[in-house]
């Protein structure tokens, strides 16, 4: 049977389902249903169990039931998992580039077999690229076979995917960075978050939004302050509820190079990467001091946007909003064990809408947050 979790979030119900790997937002009588099928109730039992409560026509509660099993029939079917798709690839003679980088004392060698596939993950470790090491301990190979991007760590296939897929390729090949510098199994990460996190060498804050919101300006801004950076864009939480470092470049988009310029003069002969894809052209900013010791516990999540009408407001929000904001762009484990840490670590935390325009309030205000004084 599917394993399911279920935690009551304000008036509402998070229910994970083990099969889907999914999260569920539910009305407490939708919650009540599944609970019932997942405990082998009989759909009549249910449907006049129903019919009672909702104090409705019978054919109209009937029609209500029949909906929510076939949404726990849709949810807890058992996945394909690609069966059947067995493909032998080799690995290319010639790459059109070779690079070593240096990561917490682990020493990786890439080989790009295009200059595409160079593009896709060496702009965020150039400032880690190291020259002619004796020894490395992984060697990752990226290559094209059957118009997919191939992905090989230490002589074996870790995944295919298309070049539509190309997010969750970049994606998986940080996990396995992330994996190898900490030497914690993916099993051992609750999850991780297309957020920015920042640090006052004490508690941990993650600051997420839309792309183009203004979280990575937001966190250069506030690392150029005195804020620690643990993590842009791909921040992990280990299986103890801490924060880890991961040492990515902060990206920084064309039209806030003029805002970082006084702080950071060097973005001035950055190199500008052109993603046509995600129409955007970005610079890389280089994490300062970095910390791979640093297990922080998260104090706080703030949704930040920047917008040149509002100077600063600031609201708690409610936790439906906050969950339903975090999951799509996120990366949950999905052992059982892990989405139970994920989620009672998620109830524990505010969450904020943090809108802004003018720098140095940003700035003070998330300051108060780390310093309890908001």
């Amino acid at each position: 049977m599917c394993e399911i979790i279920v935690k009551k979030i304000e008036q509402k119900n998070i229910i994970w389902f083990e099969n889907s790997n999914s999260y569920l937002l539910l009305e407490d009588i939708v919650a009540k249903i599944i609970l019932k099928i997942q405990n082998n109730v009989s759909v009549k039992e249910i449907k006049d169990w129903c019919t009672l409560k909702l104090v409705s026509p019978k054919d109209i509660s009937h029609s209500f039931v029949d909906d929510v099993v076939n949404l726990y029939k849709q949810q807890t079917k058992t996945s394909k998992n690609d069966v059947g798709k067995e493909i032998n690839y080799s690995t290319p003679n010639i790459y059109y580039s070779s690079k070593y980088y240096l990561i917490h004392e682990t020493v990786f060698f890439m080989q790009f077999q295009t200059e595409y596939h160079e593009s896709l993950i060496h702009p965020k470790f150039a400032h880690l690229e190291i020259t002619s090491p004796t020894s490395y301990q992984n060697c990752y190979q990226i290559f094209e076979a059957a118009n997919s991007i191939i992905f090989f760590k230490n002589k074996t296939l870790i995944k295919d995917w298309t070049r539509e897929e190309a997010h969750l390729f970049q994606g998986k090949l940080s996990m396995h960075i992330l994996i190898d510098i900490y030497k914690i199994p993916e099993n051992n990460w609750l999850g991780v978050f297309h957020a920015s996190a920042i640090t006052d060498k004490k508690n941990a804050i993650l600051l997420l939004g839309d792309s183009g919101n203004g979280k990575s300006t937001s966190l250069a801004l506030l690392n150029a302050h005195g804020i620690d950076c643990l993590a842009d864009d791909f921040v992990p939480v280990d299986s103890h509820k801490k924060i880890r470092s991961f040492p990515a470049a902060i990206s920084v988009k064309k039209n806030s190079v003029q805002t970082l310029l006084p702080y950071y003069p060097n973005l001035k002969e950055t190199a500008e990467f052109h993603f046509k894809r995600l129409q955007k052209i970005v610079r890389y900013l280089p994490v300062k001091n970095i910390n791979y010791n640093i297990q922080s516990s998260c104090k706080a999540l703030i949704f930040i946007k920047y917008n040149k009408e509002v100077e600063l407001e600031i609201s708690l929000i409610s936790k439906t909003t906050a969950f339903e904001k975090l999951i799509p762009d996120s990366w949950i484990s999905p052992i059982k064990d892990n989405v139970n840490l994920f989620l009672d670590w998620f109830l524990e935390l505010p969450c904020y809408q943090l809108t802004y325009s003018n720098n140095q309030k940003m700035i003070a205000t998330v300051k108060k947050i780390f310093a309890d004084d908001l």
